[in-house]
């Protein structure tokens, strides 16, 4: 399950197990309802005691996969329960935006659907170079984005990337995706986290009250697409 870390100058919010790069139980970091539980119970910390701590967050994980999205198992065997699934998915989204410190992506390795977009949540985003994709691939599994989803990819990247990620399922490396404007920056494996750590401790001092107001007012359209319940008729 997902934990934190605090060091002097960043929190870390990993989206894996501790003392293990993969968890038989989750061994993709799948948004999960206990993955999610233990994310929010982790930003509600990072929110309480950033803003006077004036330090930033990273969201990294460990192994293969940064995330590979949403808990496919769950919505097979439990589909009447998708719209209030997707609605504590898009709560995350919504915590992740408007969190009062600055905030930063290291994406370790694959970053697929829901878990691509929870990349995109972060003020900056960095990926390695050596492995790992990022991708929507709704399009390929016939999967409609809710219309938070998609609202979150259309503002959060360029209507040419938006239009090829979300309608044609590619699979971006460290090099297409820099250069579709997805990540900031491209790293090697081993500077990855010294990396987003530094990004994430030289925008600390603007945590506080006010940069949770700004992010608030900077991404208000999405975060009313982000807020509106996902109709029973999506699937």
């Amino acid at each position: 399950m997902p934990f934190l870390r605090e060091s002097d100058d960043v929190f870390e919010l990993f989206l894996g197990t501790e003392g293990v790069e993969l968890d038989e139980a989750n061994p993709e970091n799948r948004f999960t309802l206990e993955w999610i539980e233990q994310v929010n119970r982790a930003l509600d910390e990072v929110a309480q005691a950033g803003s006077s701590s004036k330090k930033g967050l990273v969201i990294t994980a460990t192994g293969k996969f940064f995330s590979n999205g949403l808990d496919t198992d769950y919505i097979v065997t439990d589909a009447d329960k998708l719209p209030s699934y997707l609605d504590l998915v898009h709560a995350v989204y919504t915590r992740v935006l408007t969190l009062p410190v600055a905030t930063v992506a290291a994406v370790n390795g694959h970053a697929f659907g829901a878990g691509a977009m929870l990349a995109l949540c972060a003020d900056h985003r960095v990926m390695r170079t050596e492995r790992g994709f990022w991708s929507l691939p709704e399009a390929a599994l016939s999967m409609p984005f809710t219309a938070g989803m998609a609202a979150l990819v259309r503002t959060r990247l360029s209507d040419a990337a938006a239009t090829e990620a979300m309608l044609t399922a590619r699979r971006y490396g460290a090099a297409d995706a820099l250069a579709a404007g997805i990540v900031d920056e491209t790293v090697g494996a081993g500077e990855l986290a010294a990396q987003a750590r530094t990004v994430a401790a030289q925008r600390a001092a603007t945590a506080g009250a006010n940069l949770a107001i700004i992010k608030a007012g900077l991404r208000a359209p999405l975060l009313a697409n982000l807020a509106i319940p996902t109709p029973a008729s999506l699937l």
